[in-house]
């Protein structure tokens, strides 16, 4: 008998609320698709840190156990795949179990086969292949979405490279990336030599180099949906990057903002244009289901440029599946899970996209990623619960209740959600928690607001910490888990 179609966007819901096989989010924590269980029947959270003391009914977090030093958030989810308590949870739930992933590997693939579960994103390996930047600007360049002016190359030395930007016109000030890494960590301003040799080490023997023109710009990020139905595109997202309050990490991410003018509606559309244009090229390069593509916005022109592929769901993916579109409709997030349940749909994307353009569809809302941004190291000894704040009229900021959903979230008051817990290290670039509150957290001229400030100082005046011994050596874990 075949299966019956999915007509409409009543349907689709109705799918996902009487979904009877377990499906799993498997991460460092659940911040990246916080809510989604009150959408989908049966979906729980496997995590390794426990955000919400242990008062989420759809978190569970293992009992630490002895294991190597994690390199990468692959090796959390591995050891979080292989923990006795993990493996017996999933036995006892049954079904056919459904993984999903922030980051993951070949290795976490053929450990959720032998649970006897599906990996419900596409192959390590072409995710891999797609997250490479200089991929990126191959991609981008078929589907006719422009990188802002560059050139690929191996570099060998400070000579070299000029001798690559005088060939390709790219003037002498320069922003380069490596082909992998996250935001902050493999992208390097190069101005003169001094600076060249600074950053030497992590760009001569890396391969191929993406060298760009430095352009004045500013981030932005949109999130979307590659389906057999076609492409289904989110908002324009604003970007916090770099402020010396939230990231140590010069050009680092640190947060977004949604709300309907975030950019000019002729700036709105073409990004979104162009994220349709490359999800539609993706499917041709045989990606489906959730990505992130980061626009640069030249302030002057307005002309839009790819900065990189995000292959995955992102720190910008709670935002996207919490708008109000989303809420009238269905989550972004949604869309990939229907297009792996192999579960026969037809939608009208078009429409769909129209709706969610709608900048009646957009309320407004801000996240900030709180790091420790000081060059020291100790141990928390009091951090913060997850859940309500409030600040008061002198500007203090107060726990008010938990909650562990930012709908709650009314005048003067804002989510927090806490990652350092006490006894956890503190170091320079440490993620101490996720701020999400109504409203916008910059102003217009892209600076922060100094309401934000207070939010910032307050959040990092709740946590305490003590000195470590002094002979005591922490190495700085070179990867982000959100």
């Amino acid at each position: 008998m075949p299966k019956k179609t999915l007509k409409n966007i009543s349907e689709i819901r109705r799918y996902f609320h009487t979904n009877s096989d377990p499906i799993y989010f498997v991460s460092a924590t659940n911040f990246n698709l916080l809510g989604l269980d009150e959408w989908v029947k049966n979906f729980t959270y496997i995590c390794y840190m426990d955000c919400f003391d242990g008062r989420h009914p759809n978190v569970f977090v293992p009992s630490e156990i002895p294991h190597d030093e994690f390199q990468s958030i692959e090796d959390i989810n591995n050891y979080l795949l292989q923990h006795k308590e993990v493996v017996d949870l999933v036995k006892r739930r049954g079904g056919k179990p459904k993984f999903v992933f922030l980051m993951f590997d070949e290795k976490t693939e053929a450990l959720a086969k032998e649970l006897g579960g599906t990996v419900w994103f596409p192959k390590a390996k072409l995710r891999t292949n797609m997250d490479n930047k200089i991929e990126t600007v191959r991609i981008g360049n078929k589907a006719g979405v422009p990188s802002v002016p560059n050139t690929l190359s191996v570099v060998e030395d400070y000579e070299h490279l000029k001798e690559i930007c005088d060939k390709a016109n790219l003037g002498n000030d320069l922003v380069l990336q490596s082909a992998f890494g996250d935001s902050g960590h493999t992208t390097f301003f190069i101005k003169s030599e001094a600076d060249f040799r600074k950053h030497e080490h992590e760009i001569v023997g890396e391969g191929e180099i993406k060298i760009m023109k430095r352009i004045d710009c500013r981030g932005s990020a949109i999130e979307a949906c590659a389906t057999s139905e076609g492409t289904i595109v989110g908002p324009l997202m604003t970007e916090l990057v770099g402020f010396n309050e939230l990231t140590p990490y010069r050009g680092g991410w640190c947060g977004n903002e949604i709300f309907s003018t975030a950019f000019p509606p002729k700036a709105r559309q073409k990004a979104r244009e162009l994220t349709f244009k490359f999800g539609e090229q993706l499917r041709k390069e045989g990606y489906r289901g959730y990505f992130e593509l980061d626009f640069l916005i030249e302030k002057k022109s307005g002309e839009i440029w790819l900065g990189e592929l995000n292959p995955r769901i992102t720190g910008a993916s709670s935002m996207t599946n919490h708008a109000a579109f989303a809420h009238a409709d269905a989550p972004l997030f949604l869309f990939h899970l229907l297009e792996f349940s192999k579960k026969p749909f037809t939608l009208d994307v078009g429409e769909l996209n129209d709706r969610w353009s709608d900048p009646d569809m957009i309320d407004s809302w801000s996240q900030m990623v709180i790091k420790h941004t000081d060059d020291s190291v100790d141990i928390v000894t009091d951090a913060p619960q997850s859940g309500i704040y409030k600040m008061r009229e002198d500007g203090r900021v107060v726990f008010d209740r938990f909650d562990y959903h930012r709908r709650a979230v009314g005048e003067n008051e804002a989510f927090f959600l806490r990652i350092s817990n006490v006894g956890d290290y503190r170091y320079e670039g440490a993620d101490l928690g996720i701020l999400v509150k109504r409203g916008r957290s910059m102003t217009n001229a892209f600076q922060l607001t100094e309401e934000s400030k207070r939010w910032i100082h307050g959040i990092k005046n709740a946590f305490s910490a003590r000195p470590l011994p002094s002979a005591t050596a922490l190495q700085e874990p070179a990867f982000k888990i959100m």
